[in-house]
């Protein structure tokens, strides 16, 4: 049978009923598992059934792994693109029994056991893992996303990156004092681990990168600001925690601002809201660090099979990871919405998503051998957060953990966690370079030269006159 049809009909949907080990016309069948996303929960999964005696097809519209958790670092020039970036077909080479595809999955026919691929395409299968992860959540206000970047995928680094570093030249070449300013002032939007890590290598990168390199700006003046709706930082962590990154935060020169909503974001002005007050400020660069949502897979599947999502489009799964009602799907990472024994949902790390692949290849194992499977038991390691050289966070369960032991857990376990051995050498060597000397190798900027709230200003200082800028204006008043 062919696994991959275009605009044809499946020759034969006699594999979706046969077990491992059956026979078509005298040719034993291998039990076929396509897994939707090369991301950790994918990437795992399909490692782990490299052994297996099943058929594999790992289909993502990549062709490479992405190591999120150091996307930030790409965004401010401490790494490249490339230092935590994987193609998929070299890490599964090995693995004989794995086939990888490039492509887009749309939707699924849960009924004749197809995925359906953006190009008219059909796989089809027996067991089903979904792990297409998450994206950005503005909350309703999706027309923020062209001027408050969030960081998901290369691009959205690489975009952030050019951003920040625009900023900078365009403050060198800049006359107006106040216009300077703004140049120099970075909103981050969102306190969780992304915001805190984006701040503060933010804030290192203008305090001491960047502190030698120009000649009409002072980066010393930069400002950076971490705005949070909740009451403190990394909002998940144990209070004593949140209190040492904020602490942390501030000796970097990064402004922390809890209790703060942004209610708008409109050219180069951000409304900001702190309990009745509302305040209008104004900055260049505004970056989006404040929530996610679940893929577009998670409406999919519940179109066809009927799921439950949670308010954020995550699939809410049976004990085994299965969607109920079909349990030859499973969702893996950040789409998966388990809850079973614990109070919330699991969290969204890549941890979670990697324990999950784990046992969702022992799941289809056993199940093929005819084995007893067990309920998914997730096992806490701990969080973990940057804030800047010497200092970081650590919630491991047995104990919490601040400042420099907390750092080198981080460097340990995100080098422990990148998948090939050229990236581990590679990111060791670069961050014992920026230790050591606080230089940023891989500041380019890439793409357009312009800044899209300054050239809207331009235009509008050119239609409307000349538009005051750089003053803070509390608006107590406003409705």
């Amino acid at each position: 049978m062919t696994a991959v049809l275009k605009n044809k009909p499946v020759k034969s949907n006699a594999v979706h009923n046969q077990a491992s080990g059956s026979e078509i016309a005298g040719k034993k069948v291998l039990h076929h598992v396509v897994i939707v996303g090369g991301g950790f929960g994918g990437l795992y999964a399909a490692k782990a059934l490299g052994k297996a005696a099943v058929k594999v097809t790992l289909i993502d519209k990549r062709n490479f792994h992405l190591f999120q958790p150091l996307l930030y670092q790409v965004a401010t020039g401490g790494l490249s693109a490339g230092d935590i970036s994987s193609p998929l077909r070299a890490i599964l080479s090995q693995q004989k029994n794995v086939q990888v595809l490039m492509g887009e999955v749309i939707g699924i026919e849960a009924e004749t056991r197809k995925v359906l691929l953006k190009n008219g395409e059909t796989v089809g299968y027996d067991s089903l893992i979904v792990a297409t992860g998450s994206s950005h959540h503005y909350f309703g206000k999706d027309e923020w996303s062209d001027i408050a970047p969030g960081m998901k995928t290369i691009e959205d680094a690489l975009e952030v990156r050019r951003r920040i570093f625009l900023a900078f030249e365009a403050a060198e070449k800049e006359t107006d004092p106040a216009r300077r300013e703004a140049l120099l002032t970075f909103f981050i939007v969102g306190a969780g681990p992304t915001g805190v890590e984006l701040s503060g290598a933010i804030a290192e990168l203008a305090y001491e990168t960047l502190r030698e390199d120009f000649r009409s700006i002072n980066p010393g003046e930069t400002k950076v600001v971490l705005l949070e709706g909740m009451d403190r930082v990394l909002p998940p962590y144990p209070a004593k925690l949140s209190s040492a990154a904020q602490k942390s935060l501030e000796k970097l020169g990064v402004e922390v601002r809890t209790n703060t909503l942004v209610t708008n974001i409109e050219g180069d002005t951000v409304t900001l809201k702190s309990g009745d007050r509302k305040e209008q400020v104004q900055a260049f660069t505004v970056l989006w660090a404040a929530g996610i949502k679940a893929s577009p897979m998670g409406k999919a599947i519940s179109d066809q099979t009927g799921a439950a999502l949670d308010r954020t489009g995550r699939v809410i799964v049976e004990s085994d990871l299965s969607v109920p009602g079909h349990p030859n799907i499973f969702i893996a990472g950040d789409l998966a919405h388990y809850a079973h024994g614990t109070e919330a949902p699991l969290p969204g790390t890549a941890a979670t998503a990697m324990q999950q692949g784990d046992y969702l290849a022992d799941l289809i194992k056993r199940r093929v051998a005819n084995k007893p499977v067990k309920a998914f038991n997730y096992k806490d390691t701990g969080s973990l957060a940057v804030i800047g050289r010497n200092e970081a966070v650590a919630s491991l369960g047995f104990a919490n953990l601040s400042g420099f032991p907390a750092w080198i857990i981080w460097i340990f376990v995100h080098i422990y966690y990148l998948i090939e051995f050229d990236n581990k050498l590679l990111v060791m060597l670069q961050w014992g370079w920026h230790y050591f000397t606080s230089q940023r190798g891989a500041r380019l900027i890439t793409g357009d030269d312009s800044i899209p709230a300054l050239s809207a200003l331009v235009v509008d200082e050119m239609t409307m006159g000349k538009k005051a800028m750089g003053k803070n204006v509390a608006m107590a008043d406003m409705p």
